[in-house]
């Protein structure tokens, strides 16, 4: 299984990155290589576009409906339905109640730009699995003001296609039991930390600090942690070194165009 980043700014797309967006693919038995997104927030399909096809995606999972998670799947639709080759079959996308109308009020219910061609709408059922190829997909519900889910990956290692390893989505929560279940026995858990220690304390239920994202990876035994949804006024170091204080394994600061193989 590989991870490739394509945006990574918390709430908004900065200067340097896109907002949340994550590429994950994995080769089955006959060697194809299955392609799942993992969110396409503002400025996320541009990326994609250099370390992907977005014309070969297998499903879209998305975590919860904040436009810096889904934005760019309208504009997704788009690319996929006017290409010179005609339009693609429709892509199954997975995510919470009311997906499908959500991206069309962003679309703007015109019927050049309307999604329903291009996308074939699931339903996250909590603790459902879901299978695409050599990936199964279990949702699990996160803490946040919205309906949302973080999302279990498990796929054939990159290194030993024998074995199963797991990479662990967030999406965007705070600390609660889900995050805990969504952490335990993860190879790697791929968190939010949009929030500091004693700058955020009054506001609980949005997002983890560097702290809590730690501590979830401490109590679910991660065994690679890597931070992720960094407004550009929450330091990196800072919440870096918030997780280093309760969880002793690695920790990364995610970048656009970061892999990771597990």
């Amino acid at each position: 299984m590989r991870l490739v980043v394509l945006g990574c700014a918390g709430s908004y797309p900065s200067a340097d990155s896109a907002a949340s967006g994550y590429l994950v693919q994995a080769d089955d038995a006959s060697g194809r290589t299955w392609t799942v997104l993992l969110d396409l927030g503002n400025g996320a399909l541009g990326p994609l576009q250099r370390y992907g096809d977005p014309t070969a995606l297998d499903a879209v999972a998305l975590s919860h409906l904040h436009a810096d998670h889904v934005a760019d799947m309208v504009v997704l639709n788009v690319l996929r339905r006017y290409r010179p080759d005609g339009p693609c079959p429709p892509v199954d996308v997975w995510g919470p109640a009311g997906t499908g109308e959500r991206l069309s009020q962003i679309a703007g219910k015109d019927p050049a730009t309307d999604v329903d061609g291009q996308f074939a709408f699931h339903q996250w059922r909590a603790g459902e699995p879901v299978v695409v190829g050599p990936f199964t997909l279990t949702p699990v519900p996160m803490l946040h003001p919205i309906p949302a889910f973080g999302v279990r990956v498990q796929g054939p290692s990159d290194e030993d296609p024998a074995r199963t390893v797991t990479l662990a989505y967030t999406g965007d929560t705070d600390a609660c039991p889900g995050l805990d279940e969504l952490a335990t026995g993860a190879d790697l858990l791929l968190s939010e930390a949009a929030f500091v220690e004693g700058r955020d304390d009054a506001v609980r239920g949005v997002h983890l600090t560097g702290r809590r994202a730690g501590q979830a990876a401490a109590t679910g035994g991660s065994g690679r942690l890597v931070l992720t949804h960094l407004p550009a006024w929450t330091p990196g170091e800072v919440v870096t070194a918030e997780a280093r204080d309760v969880y002793d394994g690695r920790i990364d600061v995610a970048t656009p165009g970061a892999t990771y193989v597990l």
